[in-house]
């Protein structure tokens, strides 16, 4: 009798303690990519929902939902101001979202309106073009671009004053050029903007590492120069040089990750927070985040809140020097 007593009391403990858990685990979790599908924010979005699915932390699918719309403004205003306590949804975001917040782009909303959640990987800058293109090198679209800037046909995420805008305007201004000359065509997000190059409507394209390696793979499209510190590891980016190394010294690291409105409970925040700490020391994560050539780079919390505070301020700085404060 005291046998079974002692088992129907240890499989209602089980029974509560799986309540719990599935209790704290958002019912229906969701990723908002602040751009169309393709694109950098589509790319951060699936590594979330594939990591939470495999490592079994979430029990169904995280739906990925699109919102396009001022590179991040439409998303960012929508969390802020219409889903600000959502316990289940987590937004996706890039140091191009940073760079936009800098310049007040996001309309009334700052760097302080949002919870920053975690930071998951990095990516850089980089110059692509159609692999069939005439421009070989930096220096010969360097060259074009000295002769007669309004020939050429610059794509980028975004309008000027945006991340892919910047990355052109500093490598502009390493060469002499002056980066308001330039020739833009403003897009939303890296999959409109390959579509884009691969189409010809456009001759460049400034664009993230992360986005194009599948083209590069395919053959499609060349990347003139990545803007990091050294060369990639990776066999598919590893003969790529540096804007650094043909003697522009430009880099651009791309942090890449999520934030939450800022009326989630603390409770939610933190099954979140906990969460990825779990993923960002996993193996497996770092093997899923190698294969969308993304590279380490794990901020979550309070430390990540810092990050994002102080890169704002010297992202105004930057924005400043090239007179796109509002």
């Amino acid at each position: 009798m005291k046998s079974v007593l002692r088992s129907t009391l240890m499989a209602a403990a089980c029974l509560c303690l799986a309540n719990y858990t599935l209790a704290d685990e958002p019912r229906r979790p969701e990723c908002i990519a602040p751009a169309s599908p393709g694109g950098g924010f589509d790319l951060t979005c699936k590594l979330a929902q594939s990591a939470l699915l495999d490592s079994q932390k979430i029990s169904r699918p995280m739906r990925v939902t699109y919102m396009p719309g001022g590179v991040g403004a439409v998303a960012y205003n929508a969390v802020v101001a219409q889903r600000a306590a959502e316990g289940g949804t987590i937004t996706a975001f890039s140091t191009g979202s940073l760079l936009n917040l800098a310049q007040g782009k996001f309309g009334r909303f700052d760097e302080n309106a949002v919870k920053w959640l975690a930071a998951i990987g990095s990516s850089y800058g980089a110059i692509a073009v159609r692999s069939d293109s005439e421009f070989q090198t930096l220096d010969d679209l360097v060259a074009a671009l000295k002769a007669d800037p309004g020939k050429v046909v610059i794509g980028s995420g975004g309008t000027v004053g945006g991340q892919d805008w910047m990355q052109t305007a500093l490598i502009a201004r390493a060469a002499g050029i002056d980066p308001s000359r330039l020739r833009y065509v403003a897009m939303e997000g890296g999959g409109e903007l390959a579509t884009a190059l691969l189409g010809g409507h456009i001759q460049v394209a400034s664009t993230d590492i992360s986005d194009s390696v599948p083209h590069i793979e395919s053959g499609s499209m060349r990347i003139l120069a990545i803007m990091s510190e050294e060369r990639l590891p990776g066999a598919s980016v590893a003969d790529i040089p540096t804007a650094k190394e043909q003697g522009y010294d430009v880099t651009w690291p791309v942090i890449r990750g999520f934030y939450m409105g800022p009326r989630v409970s603390d409770a939610d925040y933190a099954w979140w927070k906990n969460t990825f700490d779990d993923l960002l020391a996993s193996e497996d994560f770092a093997e899923l985040r190698e294969q969308r050539e993304l590279f380490p780079f794990a901020l979550t919390g309070d430390e990540l809140d810092s990050y994002v505070k102080q890169r704002v301020a010297e992202l105004k700085q930057l924005a400043a020097e090239f007179g796109l404060t509002q």
